[in-house]
């Protein structure tokens, strides 16, 4: 990570200031919330959770790193992901199992972050049943993003597990071989959060977040441009690619006022 880090920063030319990054705001109300109701936690296999959007009614964009066991480097099965779509104090607006997911053909996991595995770092998921609630529109993803530019993070974090944090102005500081540098603040459990490009009131998916970071002294965060892997996904679960669930969809049920707890651990960022 800090190699990749700083042949960035030489490659990039970057320099931090101190007020380079906005506070964290919070999505605990229905209102908060409004708009926001496609990006969802998802749960691993009980040992994690990361965060993912909707960018169709069957579809799931995240990071391709959590997919795998951290320990063990084995990927995970994707019946045993839950999407928690708009999940606020313990409740999703919808709960979906995962069929099937991809990641990009030369993407190899590796706990230790480089160039080549950070560009690469994204996947689509394929939900059981589709979600079509008139509250839950997907995003659209957009490939235009340039140095200078704002954006916004939607996303959970170990410290904010059970409601999203929206970080609403953070900076595009460069980019580099399909690695994106941004001032936005992320943590553990952020991995896959859709990084926005927020025009004309409409909020867009231009990257995925896939790394945390220190430069200069300042937080930063790594994002995976969309700009090749994506249309090779979109390709390859057309082609009926993808690793498909072992087992039939789990149906649950939550009873008024009831939780839904993980007793997670946390995967990176």
């Amino acid at each position: 990570m800090r190699n990749l880090i700083a042949a960035l920063g030489l490659c990039l030319g970057l320099s931090l200031s101190a007020d380079a990054q906005t506070a964290l705001n919070s999505l605990q109300t229905g209102d908060d919330a409004r708009g926001w109701e496609a990006v969802g936690r998802l749960d691993i296999a009980g040992k994690g959770f990361c965060t993912g959007a909707l960018i169709a009614p069957n579809l799931v964009l995240t990071a391709a790193h959590c997919l795998f066991d951290r320990s063990t480097g084995e990927r995970v099965d994707p019946g045993r992901i839950e999407f928690q779509a708009g999940l606020r104090n313990g409740r999703a607006e919808a709960y979906r199992d995962v069929r099937r997911a991809v990641t990009p053909e030369g993407y190899v996991f590796d706990i230790h972050s480089s160039t080549q595995t950070t560009r690469q770092d994204v996947a689509l998921l394929e939900l059981s049943q589709p979600i079509r609630l008139n509250q839950i529109q997907p995003f659209e993803t957009v490939r235009n993003l340039q140095r200078g530019m704002e954006v916004g993070i939607v996303s959970y974090a170990h410290d904010r597990a059970d409601a999203p944090s929206l970080q609403e102005v953070c900076g595009v500081l460069g980019q580099a071989e399909g690695v994106l540098v941004l001032s936005c603040d992320v943590d553990f459990g952020s991995s896959g959060a859709p990084i926005f490009v927020i025009e004309g009131g409409v909020a867009r998916i231009v990257s995925v977040v896939s790394a945390k970071a220190e430069l200069d002294g300042q937080r930063v965060a790594l994002g995976t441009s969309l700009d090749e892997p994506l249309a090779e996904l979109r390709a390859s679960l057309a082609a009926g690619g993808g690793v498909f669930q072992d087992a039939a969809p789990r149906v649950r049920v939550l009873g008024g006022g009831e939780r839904a707890e993980t007793g997670a651990k946390f995967v990176r960022p």
